[in-house]
C-alpha cells in the first residue's frame, strides 16, 4: 500500500496540481475491481476521490470494455445527462499504476438491499423507478460509433454466449436447459436499431440519495445490442434483495420505468421483448453464479466467490418462477 500511495502522490503532484495524496484506503466494494478511496491534498483542502483499477494494475477480463474506455464512456454519459462521477484523470503507462482512472467521491448508497428496503432512503423508492427509465433513455443515445471497439451482439449470440459458459462447467441444471429452450423459442430477431447499452444497469450499481440517482456506476461491460436487455435486466429477482412484488430493483413497478424511458425520448418499449430480457437476465446471472464454483476451486479460493456461486440455486427458483408465469 505504501508503495501505492506513494505513485498516487507523484502522479497528483505532475498530474492534478497537488501536493500528494491522504488517506489510502481500499474499499470492500468492486467483485472485479480494485476501488481505492483517497484525498486530494491541494491547496491546503483535501479533495475525496476514487481510484478504480485492475487488480495488480492488470486487466482482468476478455469481456470488460477496459478501464480506458469504462472512463470513456461515462464521460459520454456525463455529456448526455446521465449522472455519473467526473472522470479526473486516466492512468498512463508512465503513471506506472497499470490499467484505470480517477474520479470524484459521490456521496450517497450502493447497498442494494438498503436501497429497497432502507428507511433513510424511504422517501426516494416511489420515483426511482421512472428516474432509471430517464437515464437509461438517455444511455441509449451514446453514439455506438464514438466506441468502435465495443463487442456487438443480437439476441441470439448472447444466448449462445451464456449456453456455451454454462455447458463448459459440464454441470447439468434442469431448469436452466428448460430455460435456454425458452429462450431459444421466444429469441426476438435482432434490433432494427442496436443502441450502446450499459450492460449492468441494477440495484447495486447506483449510487442513490434522498432526491434519488446520484451516479451510475460500472460501465465495464458495456456493448452494443437491443436496448430492451437493460431494461429487462433491472428487473431481475436478484436485484429486489427480497421485496419481489417491486420487480424494478426491490423499489418500483415495471410501468413506471417504460414510462419514465419512453417521456424521457427512449423508443416505445416492447413488452414482449423486456420480458424476454428479464428470463434471459435470471438465466445470465444463474450462470455468472455458477461459474464462481471454477474460481473458487482454482485461482481465488475467496469468500466472496463461494457466496456468490451458492446464488445459482436462486436464480433457478427465479427462472421457475418466471417460465411458469
Amino acid at each position: 500500500m505504501n508503495d501505492l500511495a506513494e505513485a498516487l502522490s507523484a502522479l497528483a503532484r505532475r498530474r492534478l496540481g497537488g501536493e500528494g495524496v491522504t488517506g489510502l484506503t481500499r474499499l470492500s466494494a468492486g467483485a472485479t475491481q480494485e476501488i481505492w478511496r483517497l484525498s486530494l491534498v491541494k491547496d491546503g483542502a483535501e479533495t475525496p476521490l476514487i481510484l478504480r483499477r485492475a487488480p495488480g494494475g492488470t486487466r482482468v477480463s476478455e469481456t470488460a470494455v477496459g478501464l480506458e474506455t469504462e472512463a470513456a464512456l461515462m464521460a459520454a454519459g456525463g455529456a448526455a445527462g446521465v449522472p455519473v462521477p467526473a472522470v479526473r484523470w486516466v492512468l498512463t503507462p508512465e503513471d506506472g499504476l497499470g490499467h484505470g482512472f480517477l474520479m470524484d467521491f459521490v456521496e450517497g448508497e450502493t447497498l442494494g438491499g438498503r436501497i429497497a428496503r432502507g428507511e433513510a432512503l424511504a422517501a426516494a423508492r416511489p420515483g426511482l423507478a421512472r428516474q432509471c427509465g430517464e437515464i437509461l433513455a438517455r444511455i441509449h443515445t451514446l453514439d455506438p460509433a464514438a466506441f468502435p471497439g465495443l463487442r456487438r451482439a443480437t439476441p441470439a449470440e448472447l444466448v449462445d454466449q451464456y449456453e456455451t459458459t454454462y455447458r463448459a462447467a459440464d454441470w447439468p441444471r434442469p431448469v436452466f436447459e428448460l430455460a435456454l429452450r425458452w429462450l431459444r423459442a421466444h429469441c426476438p430477431p435482432p434490433p432494427a436499431h442496436p443502441r450502446l447499452v450499459h450492460g449492468d444497469f441494477r440495484n447495486g450499481n447506483l449510487m442513490i440519495g434522498p432526491e434519488g440517482v446520484r451516479a451510475v456506476l460500472d460501465w465495464e461491460i458495456a456493448h452494443v445490442a437491443d436496448p430492451m436487455e437493460d431494461l429487462g435486466w433491472i428487473c431481475v429477482n436478484s436485484w429486489r434483495f427480497g421485496v419481489a412484488d417491486k420487480p424494478v430493483g426491490g423499489f418500483g413497478q415495471r410501468e413506471d420505468l417504460w414510462a419514465g424511458y419512453e417521456a424521457a425520448g427512449g423508443a416505445p418499449v416492447d413488452r414482449d421483448r423486456a420480458l424476454f430480457w428479464e428470463v434471459f437476465g435470471s438465466l445470465r446471472w444463474g450462470v455468472m453464479c455458477a461459474s464462481m464454483t471454477a474460481s473458487f476451486r482454482g485461482p481465488d479460493p475467496s469468500v466472496e466467490r463461494a457466496v456468490i456461486a451458492r446464488r445459482t440455486s436462486e436464480t433457478e427458483v427465479d427462472l421457475m418462477r418466471l417460465l411458469a408465469a
